[in-house]
């Protein structure tokens, strides 16, 4: 079940800037953009705005996870942006802490996701309707009673780091729809680097933020 929002008053932390976009990082907490409701209209894209004021979204991250966001700041960026996420051309990679001991050092999850209809916002893994979805992982560090794992993406479902690791058996601590009750105060998914071209020139550029847990 989703807590209250009380987005958190990080001042807004810009990793990078300039002509055509920009690379800021997202606390854990604050949503991407409004949701329904004046109780939910401070975002990380307001804020952005506030001092962007040309800034165009380009994707999101879900509220509890934390990381690397960018913006465009040109209708042509966000042209091109979009279409390298749309593409999988953007490279994506994230920490998490999850529940228990991941046996061997790497792997793949290759499950496909829907929405769980009768329980929206969850997700779940359906063999019949769902999209493919495709996420690699790496163990970094693994105890009983907790692993801290490097994942890939290769798609872009909702939810989808978070319901492939709980159908792995070693759900996100913290989740609180997926993992909830196990005491941890935010969720532990934070997307710590993000590998793009740039908008005008096309040179690959590489955005990170370090993992606050």
């Amino acid at each position: 079940m989703q807590t209250p929002y009380d987005p958190p008053m990080t001042p807004l932390n810009v990793l990078h800037a300039d002509h055509e976009m920009l690379a800021v990082e997202k606390p854990a907490g604050l949503l991407s953009v409004p949701g329904k409701g004046a109780d939910l209209a401070d975002c990380l894209f307001s804020r952005v705005l506030g001092a962007f004021p040309t800034a165009l979204l380009v994707h999101r991250l879900d509220r509890d996870t934390s990381g690397v966001m960018v913006f465009a700041l040109t209708p042509h960026a966000q042209r091109s942006l979009s279409m390298q996420f749309e593409e999988r051309r953007a490279r994506k990679s994230y920490i998490a802490r999850v529940a228990g001991r991941i046996e061997g050092k790497a792997g793949e999850i290759d499950l496909p996701l829907i929405v769980d209809w009768p329980n929206r916002p969850r997700q779940m893994v359906c063999h019949e309707t769902g999209k493919p979805s495709l996420t690699e992982y790496r163990v970094l560090k693994a105890t009983e009673e907790e692993s801290r794992v490097r994942l890939r993406p290769r798609t872009g479902r909702t939810h989808q780091l978070r319901v492939h690791l709980l159908a792995l058996g070693h759900p996100i601590l913290g989740d609180p729809l997926y993992a909830p009750d196990d005491g941890f105060a935010r969720m532990m998914l934070h997307a710590e680097e993000l590998r793009i071209n740039h908008p005008e020139s096309g040179r690959g550029m590489s955005f990170r933020a370090k993992a606050p847990f």
